[in-house]
């Protein structure tokens, strides 16, 4: 662990003339973003509980020396390899020569886990264990973690949980939710909606799926009221919070936010939040005596939720694949 962050360079965003709109920034990043066809191996990890997740290596032979960091990527809600933040890093590790390794969260790699339970914003436990395990086959090689939206809550509450024996060298959140009750209600509102019933489409899918692969499942839930469920809020409630232990959404919401656990931060932290986030709240915004001394907090004016797009129509580009490895090189000293 360092004594202390190192310098930090400061890399305005200034969004592309033509993607000025924060659901423009969100919506064309995903598909402006290059497809890159990059092999990863896969690899299961079986957890305590009788569950397991699916690692997606990206090994690397560019630079195998001993200051060469291993990143471990943490997705998005409904995200998965395929998402475009995650190919966007994993083909910047692999330029750079860095091994990087995807956690998929439980029931994101394309198959249904082994549970009625799932994942959530809070659940660290998992992160954890795969963390450690990494560590332990790479003890001479530096750990860095980055997490893209509830990965970036994961991430972050993970760090606080960690305080000063955390074995990650360095982290960086974008976009996290680090309010969820806040966040919960902004997603419910406005044109923020369209997003909403997209995500929730994809949790009601997971969860009829669950619904027919456990005959006894501990729930009183049916397909219908699952397919009723009209806001990502309603779908807490009756399904994530009581299926991992919640009293209800708004216990969940409470305990599993990643902003209490930010002053307890004792690595080189950076976070990166964009005002016209359409996902986020103002709440998310964490104020100065919140933060530990080893973050440092980005808020630009906008770059909706993990857009950041700048550059011409024509070439566009993506300001994290730029932001997101410079911090890491400055704080490694690569």
């Amino acid at each position: 662990m360092q004594d202390q962050i190192r310098p930090v360079s400061h890399t305005p965003f200034q969004p592309a003339w033509w993607l000025k709109h924060a659901h423009l920034q969100t919506i064309f990043a995903k598909y402006l973003s290059p497809k890159h066809r990059l092999n990863t191996e896969a690899e299961t990890i079986a957890l305590p509980d009788g569950d397991e997740v699916q690692l997606n290596w990206l090994h690397n032979s560019k630079n195998n020396s001993d200051n060469a960091p291993v990143v471990i990527l943490l997705h998005g809600l409904a995200g998965d390899i395929n998402s475009h933040y995650i190919q966007a890093m994993l083909a910047q590790c692999n330029t750079l020569g860095w091994t990087a390794v995807l956690l998929h969260f439980r029931g994101c790699n394309g198959k249904p886990n082994k549970l009625p339970r799932a994942y959530h914003s809070g659940d660290t436990a998992d992160a954890a264990l795969v963390i450690t395990q990494v560590k332990r086959r790479y003890p001479n090689r530096p750990l860095v973690a980055v997490g893209y939206s509830l990965g970036g809550n994961v991430l972050l509450k993970y760090c606080g949980e960690q305080a000063g024996q955390n074995p990650l060298s360095a982290a960086v959140a974008v976009c996290p939710p680090l309010s969820l009750s806040a966040c919960a209600k902004r997603i419910n509102t406005g044109s923020s909606k369209l997003y909403q019933h997209y995500l929730l489409g994809r949790l009601k899918h997971s969860t009829l799926r669950k619904l027919e692969q456990f005959a006894d499942f501990p729930l009183p839930l049916t397909p219908q009221q699952v397919r009723r469920f009209s806001s990502i809020e309603q779908f807490d409630e009756h399904y994530t919070a009581p299926i991992h232990g919640f009293l209800n959404a708004q216990d969940y919401y409470q305990k599993a936010s990643g902003k209490a656990f930010l002053r307890h931060i004792c690595i080189p932290t950076l976070i990166i939040h964009a005002k016209d986030d359409p996902f986020l709240s103002a709440e998310v915004i964490p104020k100065a005596n919140e933060l530990s001394p080893y973050i440092h907090y980005e808020l630009t004016s906008g770059g909706g939720h993990v857009g950041f797009v700048y550059g011409s129509p024509l070439k566009p580009k993506f300001w994290l694949n730029q932001r997101i490895p410079q911090f890491i090189t400055e704080q490694l000293a690569l």
